[in-house]
This record gives C-alpha cells, structure tokens and sequence, in this order.
C-alpha cells in the first residue's frame, strides 16, 4: 500500500500490508518505495504537480483502489487510458467540506466588507471608513449543491441570510428545501447577490460561468469560486471585473497558478487565494480517517466509499448518484477545489 503520509503516523491501520510511503519528493523525482507492479492500493500524493500524482500510474499494472485525497479527481480521469483496467477510483468525500466551507465563507465576507481595502490602507498608515455591503439580507445561490455545497449552507444560516438557492445536476428535494436542476441556473442569477462556484470540474461544468453566465448575474453581484478555476472562462470573468460591474473571489483560477504579469491579478474587484480550500489543520485528521476507513474496508472486503467510477467498466455500472465529489447528484459529482 502507497500511502503520501509516513504509515507510523497514522493509528488504526489495520494489519497484514505492507505500508509503503511515497509523497513524490520536494522535487517530483522521489525514487519510487517498491515495485509498482507489487501496489494493491496507491494513495495518491495531496498539493503536488500533476506529472508527479500520475508519474507511477502506468506501472502500477496490479493495483486495485486508486484514493485520491482531494474532492476533485479530473487529474485522475483526465488519466484513465494511463490506469489498468478493473481499479476502484476513489475520491476524499468527507475530508474537505469543513475546511473549504470555511474558506468559502471567508471569502465572501472579506470580499463584501472590503477587507483587501483595509489591508492596504493599514499599509498606508490611512484611516478609511465607510459603509460596505454585509452579507445579511443578500440572495445567494450556490452551484454544486453536494457535501461541500451543504456544508457552506450550514456556515450561511447564522449570518442572517435572505434566501438560499441550490444548483446541482438533478432537481431534488431537501431538508433545507428545492435543489435546482443545472439548465435552471441562468434564470436563478438575476436574483443572487452572492454567486458561490462549488461544483467540481467535468465536462459538463467545465466553461460554465462563460460570458453568458456572467452577463445574467446582477450588477455589483459577487462571485465566489472554490470549486475549480475552468469552470469559469477566465477571459469573459476579467472583462466583467474591468468594467466594474461585478467582483469576485476566487480561490482556483485558470491558469493556475496564477502567472506574474496575468491581466487577474490586477483586475478591479477581486480577491485571489492560493488555492487554498483544503490545506488548513482539518485536513490531516479527516485525512486519516478516510485512510484507516478505506484500508479496514479493503481488508475485510467490504464496500469502499466514495467510489467515483471503476476502470474499464461501463459508465452506467459505476457509482450510484451520491458517491461522487463535491455533490451526490452526479456531474456536481467528482471534482472541487482543488482541493
């Protein structure tokens, strides 16, 4: 078993592998731990390059269960011919949702409240006040209403909100109420004040927030994406910031990262994070758990979570609606921030 965290941290992992740790190395060129050829579970490295996660994947000719520690696993299917055939692609549901939330809900508020503003006038040794917009009273509509989108609810409900809409594949009903089918997104963007991107990358979001996405939402709406960054085209996202129309926050962009000199940077109105919606101290308990979970499971046969897709097998065989990503009614299934 592969795993990107040293095995004698991690308690509870049950006995009978041999646990083998692989994190790439600072620079992506890490030797290998064993054969590849020998790895029944590969546990793929979390915040490195992509050449690095998917370096070992053509060789890993007997692995079984791929476990992702992000949301998001576009990187993984944008790989499958790399992968044999028969392997369980799993993705890290539960480990994000509190941590991205959180972030979500941060940056909506420094966004609103102007925050960046204060921080550069504390540069400048300038007192500035003024009245800014809160977030109590504000519509928002949330677009990838799964464990991450409901866990950002959960974090608005205190915060005196108007209203809250939810977006995902499929309409459905919830303890909180409608969840909107995707075609009805562009009628709900007049009425948001506050959009929030949390639907993972498919090619069905991918380019979703285009320039006629933008164009419905309302003028001095915000838009907020912790989901990833082509979703939205970033061209028809800087002309809006440019006119002064809209703002935005975002914690993934396209590209990413973010070049030097990238017309985002300095665009009015918008508020950039690293990426950052799933590194904090919630990530390596839940992280943890997910692995001595998953691994128990494997050890007594059991079902596995969190199983996006198996390779090789017919799309309509794999996993049920709810066991993708960031959002249980499918292409809101596997992919956020990121993360």
């Amino acid at each position: 078993m592969w795993l990107p965290l040293p095995p004698e941290e991690i308690e509870g992992l049950p006995e009978g592998f041999r646990y083998l740790f692989w994190d790439g190395g600072k620079d992506g060129e890490q030797a290998f731990p064993g054969d590849p050829a020998q790895c029944a579970m590969y546990v793929v490295p979390y915040m490195t390059p992509l050449p690095v996660r998917v370096r070992p994947l053509k060789r890993l000719t007997n692995v079984r269960v791929i476990q992702t520690l992000t949301a998001g696993v576009d990187d993984m299917t944008a790989n499958l011919s790399s992968i044999a055939p028969g392997v369980r692609l799993c993705n890290a549901r539960g480990v994000h949702e509190a941590s991205t939330a959180e972030l979500a809900l941060t940056l909506t508020l420094a966004a609103l409240r102007g925050i960046p503003d204060f921080v550069r006038a504390q540069q400048e040794e300038r007192w500035a006040s003024g009245f800014r917009p809160a977030l109590a009273d504000k519509n928002v509509l949330i677009v990838g209403y799964g464990p991450i989108g409901a866990a950002i609810e959960d974090r608005l409900t205190p915060f005196e909100v108007a209203r809250v809409a939810r977006v995902a594949r499929s309409r459905r009903t919830t303890a909180r109420g409608l969840v909107h089918a995707t075609e009805d997104v562009l009628s709900l963007l007049p009425d948001a004040d506050v959009v929030i991107l949390s639907t993972p990358l498919t090619d069905a979001t991918r380019g979703l927030v285009d320039a006629g996405f933008l164009a419905r939402m309302k003028d001095g709406a915000l838009l907020v994406n912790v989901a990833r960054g082509p979703v939205v085209d970033t061209g028809a996202l800087v002309a809006e910031l440019e006119r002064g129309r809209i703002t935005a926050a975002l914690d993934v962009t396209d590209p990413e990262p973010l070049p030097p000199g990238h017309p985002l940077w300095r665009a009015p109105g918008v508020l950039i994070s690293p990426h950052m919606g799933g590194p904090s101290s919630a990530f390596l308990p839940r992280a943890k758990r997910l692995l001595v979970d998953q691994l128990t499971r494997f050890a007594r046969h059991e079902p596995l979570r969190n199983v996006i897709l198996t390779t090789g097998a017919d799309p309509a065989e794999t996993a049920p609606e709810g066991c993708g990503g960031t959002d249980p009614a499918g292409p809101d299934g596997p992919g956020t921030n990121g993360l």
